[in-house]
């Protein structure tokens, strides 16, 4: 197992760990952060994810979303919206949370540790992109 591996799975451990169940992304962010990673690039449906860190980058595959062929759904910035401030609010779990960020039309989503701001794309070069606040963590 690589430095990377180890680094990033120590870190998202001790921050499942720690996380609030309402605003947990943030505390989950700052542990990231904390431990090195820059940048979080997902791949919706296949939930594919690449963490650059300073260990270098290390990439996560999860039970895709889909399987086979499938239209993809139209971006829709309400339903987002709506997919973030219920997972936001502790309403939903992560894997409910891609699920409903991928029928609001996200293919993608990119995570900037050091600014603080998630970027959701869609196919058609559709964007919404929303800052998050700075935690403390102990």
């Amino acid at each position: 197992m690589s430095k990377a591996i180890e680094n990033l799975q120590t870190a998202q451990h001790r921050a499942m760990v720690g996380r609030p169940k309402v605003g947990g992304f943030p505390y989950l962010a700052e542990t990231l952060r904390r431990a090195g990673v820059l940048r979080n690039l997902w791949f919706l449906p296949a939930c594919q994810s690449i963490y650059l860190t300073a260990d270098g980058p290390v990439v996560s595959l999860a039970t895709p979303l889909i399987s086979g062929t499938d239209d993809v759904p139209t971006f829709n910035r309400e339903a987002l919206i709506a997919a973030l401030r219920t997972d936001q609010a502790g309403n939903s779990t992560f894997p409910e949370f891609l699920a409903a960020s991928w029928r609001a039309g996200v293919v993608r989503y990119d995570v900037d540790f050091k600014a603080r701001r998630v970027a959701y794309y869609g196919c058609n070069s559709e964007e919404y992109i929303e800052d998050y606040p700075a935690v403390e963590i102990e």
